[in-house]
């Protein structure tokens, strides 16, 4: 008997890969998390190629990726049918364009029909991602409404509020989708790097530590946390003994923090808050001071009352700055100086318990 995906076991499914906690085993197992900046995003970069094992045909034959949209975007309130990218509602008015969601078998490319909806846009890619490799990476590619798809096109995405839909000659996805886009975006960039580039599918400033990365995306992954239907696709698309799965994760589904990590701007979710670093404070750290933040002067200070065992100062690429194990407090004060200019992160250790805080230095 086929097994009918309701709204309460899918998000049980979701649930049990929610990350909270641990990084997913064992699919992590072993991997390095003490690396930040650009040395994490290259050991992902290597750990999200080694485990793509599977490649999915854009057509036919099998396994396609018409028959794993059908198993990956499943409707949680509906089984027999599969969610649509940027649509917000079913029935309240007579445009279909704006679906929600659709049956999984009327899929085509005709008016009403759902197609498959590359998120990075394919012409848009340095070569065109094409419909093998990147362009049948089920990662990015989402059912969407043939209309509305259309409307897209190969616009960048933009900043915007409320439901999808063009502002200007760029694209907003929607308050509820542009967090997975921005997933989406970041694991394309890692897995294909130059040929994906987030400044080429997307509008707006970029990092210091990483003139190819959007601020836009590093906001939508901040304000928009992952939801059970991304860890769902997630599992299913990790796991290549599925019918559909490339063996392959998107680490910033499993962890929006990992971004923040990498590149910094807006703090993310940390859903690792016992295993990886964390801006949550600790019982031992709860009440730790950094500052100033920014600092104007080349000098941070912090202000704690339980003892420090160990300071770490960490720059974007994943370098350490300054390490200072046993620091000596003066009145409960310590003191960085002479820093050079720039984001860092700064990770606090006291009775083996660790908290890291953004810094930065004008």
């Amino acid at each position: 008997m086929k097994k009918i995906i309701t709204l309460a076991n899918l998000f049980a499914i979701a649930a049990t890969f929610a990350q909270a906690g641990a990084p997913a085993a064992p699919y992590y197992n072993n991997f390095n998390w003490n690396q930040t900046g650009s040395s994490l995003k290259n050991a992902l970069t290597t750990k999200i190629t080694n485990t793509h094992t599977k490649s999915l045909n854009y057509t036919s034959p099998q396994p396609s990726v018409w028959n794993a949209i059908k198993n990956t975007d499943v409707d949680p309130n509906n089984s027999n049918n599969v969610l649509l990218v940027y649509g917000w509602e079913n029935g309240s008015d007579s445009d279909v364009t704006n679906d929600r969601s659709r049956n999984k078998n009327n899929n085509g490319g005709n008016s009403g029909e759902w197609n498959r909806e590359h998120v990075y846009a394919q012409s848009v890619g340095t070569p065109d991602l094409g419909q093998s490799g990147p362009g049948a990476d089920a990662h990015h590619l989402r059912a969407s409404d043939v209309q509305r798809n259309n409307s897209r096109g190969n616009r960048l995405f933009t900043t915007g509020s409320g439901n999808s839909g063009a502002v200007g000659l760029y694209w907003y996805p929607g308050d509820e989708w542009k967090g997975d886009v921005a997933r989406m975006m970041m694991y394309m960039y890692l897995r294909y790097g130059n040929q994906c580039l987030p400044t080429a599918i997307g509008t707006g400033s970029t990092v210091a530590s990483d003139a190819n990365m959007l601020t836009l995306f590093l906001q939508w992954n901040a304000e928009d946390p992952v939801s059970p239907y991304e860890d769902y696709r997630n599992t299913y698309l990790g796991n290549a003994s599925n019918t559909y799965g490339q063996g392959n994760r998107n680490p910033f589904i499993d962890n929006p923090f990992l971004a923040t990590v990498i590149w910094g701007g807006p703090v993310a979710e940390n859903r690792w808050p016992n295993v990886f670093l964390s801006t949550e404070d600790f019982e031992a750290l709860a009440n730790v001071i950094v500052y100033p933040n920014p600092s104007n002067n080349q000098r941070i200070n912090i202000q704690s009352q339980v003892v420090l065992d160990e300071i770490q100062l960490i720059n974007l690429n994943g370098q350490l700055v300054q390490q200072i194990k046993k620091p000596v407090a003066q009145d409960n004060n310590y003191s960085l100086t002479d820093l050079p200019q720039g984001f860092y992160l700064l990770r606090l250790s006291s009775e083996h318990q660790t908290v890291t805080k953004k810094v930065i230095v004008n």
